[in-house]
């Protein structure tokens, strides 16, 4: 009796079957790939034509353009990522350079009011002075058109960064973070109207006289985030944090 498949030639169709295989599997792998390709294609072309009828909608109304966007990021495409990124989205719809204008409105904005505010402006009051700025035919802009135009302005390094300050957000435009102790400051002038004495931080959070003053004095010399009001008709000496007084403007 013989064994079948014994030797060379059985190692051969071995082989052989192998091959086969493998180039079925090709063949199915790239016949799914080109299918792939084409219902992506059809799919692009579809949003296109959609971004494009609608254009204006997306640049004007906020909440169109929210739900846009939504849809957009639901299969990974970011419209609103600006010419290099964008693309097509960019050269169609013209929303990339629409985000980069509102990031340079957003540091004009910054710039003007730094004097005043220490480099630190809460969102509402931008968003306020962006509309001002912008006019009424422009459209309304919300919050998170606001966070994503500084995303566009990351590459500068100019420190531009949206915090998150007793609990409410606000727009840093200096490249110095912000330590616990001016957190915690920052949170108290928001609920006084920007008046911070000694006592307050001692009362409230149990400080030291010495750290108190040692973090109010590093907020008024170092970073410019406060006035020093010597004549202070309760306690002689007050500060006043810029970012959490009221401006009428």
């Amino acid at each position: 009796m013989h064994r079948r498949g014994v030797g060379l030639a059985a190692f051969d169709r071995q082989e052989q079957s192998k091959r086969s295989y493998a180039q079925l599997s090709s063949t199915i792998s790239q016949t799914q790939v080109d299918h792939l390709h084409s219902q992506l294609a059809q799919f692009r072309t579809a949003l296109a034509h959609f971004a494009s009828t609608h254009r204006d909608s997306i640049k004007s109304d906020p909440t169109f353009r929210h739900a846009f966007q939504q849809m957009c990021y639901s299969i990974g495409v970011d419209p609103l990522a600006g010419p290099r990124k964008a693309g097509w989205w960019a050269e169609m719809l013209e929303i990339g350079d629409w985000q980069y204008e509102l990031g340079v409105q957003i540091v004009d904005v910054c710039v003007s009011t730094r004097y005043r505010n220490g480099g630190l402006i809460e969102m509402s009051d931008l968003i306020r002075m962006l509309s001002k700025l912008r006019g009424v035919n422009s459209g309304e802009i919300t919050e998170d058109d606001i966070m994503r135009s500084i995303k566009t302005l990351q590459p500068l390094g100019a420190g531009y960064q949206v915090v998150d300050i007793g609990g409410k957000k606000m727009v840093r435009s200096v490249v110095k973070e912000l330590d616990d102790d001016q957190a915690t400051i920052l949170a108290i002038a928001q609920e006084t109207g920007g008046r911070v004495v000694e006592s307050m931080l001692e009362q409230r959070k149990g400080w030291t006289r010495d750290r108190a003053r040692a973090a109010l004095e590093n907020m008024l010399l170092r970073d410019g985030l406060c006035w020093l009001d010597e004549q202070d008709q309760e306690c002689g000496r007050a500060y006043w944090v810029l970012s959490a007084m009221q401006w009428d403007v």
